[in-house]
């Protein structure tokens, strides 16, 4: 039986490795997409991947970009074939508060994290309304549903997420095409691990599970939006964030 393929930008980041390795473990072949800036780690990645002998492949693609990840979408189709889920976790934080921010700052964020969405499920959305089956997985944020100061671009770009996830589910339900989005808290990953401790030991006050989340906890929640059996999940966000912001 010929493998589901999926797509997970931001692939080769601390969340999105985790995904594709989730995915991998359901019996998906995965391909972890990465800017073209980042061909040194996302070899590096590969490299691991194959030692540990999983089905994960790698390609470029700028999600900021449309011609590029049409570009994408054709080297998938050509060397691939037909995408059955995607996960649009790439993203980016410019933080500053709003009297600091620069026009650059709050463009580079909401296209990364936001007009990604549109560049990169416009490619392969068809695709799987024609075959009558699809699933697709958008990380959010916490910080998209409660707001976080220094964060109006990333805020603004991450409760965008939701409502394009909500508008797409109604378009594609009848098609077999589930559309949702996770919300994580923080998540223990390079990124935060750089963070000065006094900072981050602030930030874990605040979280009523006394610790930052795990990459691979987020991955399993995509993972069960994934499976065959979530196919009557759509529209609808889940968050992952340890208690830190709780609501209905």
């Amino acid at each position: 039986m010929t493998k589901k393929l999926a797509l997970v930008t931001g692939g080769v980041g601390g969340i999105g490795s985790a995904i594709c390795a989730e995915l991998a473990q359901k019996g998906y072949s995965v391909l972890a997409g990465y800017h073209p800036a980042e061909e040194e780690n996302a070899k590096k990645r590969l490299a691991e991947w194959q030692a540990a002998g999983v089905d994960i492949n790698i390609i470029s693609g700028d999600v900021a970009s449309f011609a590029s990840c049409e570009q994408m979408a054709a080297t998938i189709r050509e060397k691939h074939g037909t995408v059955q889920a995607l996960v649009n976790c790439a993203g980016i934080t410019r933080d500053k508060t709003l009297k600091k921010m620069t026009e650059a700052d709050w463009n580079a964020v909401l296209n990364v994290d936001l007009n990604s969405l549109f560049n990169v499920t416009k490619q392969f959305i068809d695709g799987m309304t024609d075959a009558g089956f699809g699933r697709v997985v958008s990380i959010s944020s916490v910080n998209g549903k409660k707001g976080q100061f220094g964060q109006t671009n990333y805020s603004a770009a991450k409760a965008g997420v939701h409502g394009f996830t909500m508008a797409l589910a109604q378009e594609t339900a009848r098609k077999g095409v589930t559309v949702n989005s996770v919300s994580p808290g923080y998540v223990e990953t390079a990124m935060t691990k750089a963070i000065p401790q006094d900072i981050s030991d602030q930030i874990v006050a605040q979280i009523p599970m006394g610790r930052m989340a795990q990459p691979e906890e987020i991955a399993y929640v995509v993972g069960v939006l994934c499976d065959d059996r979530a196919g009557y999940i759509t529209g609808t966000n889940i968050s992952v964030n340890g208690g830190l912001f709780i609501s209905f």
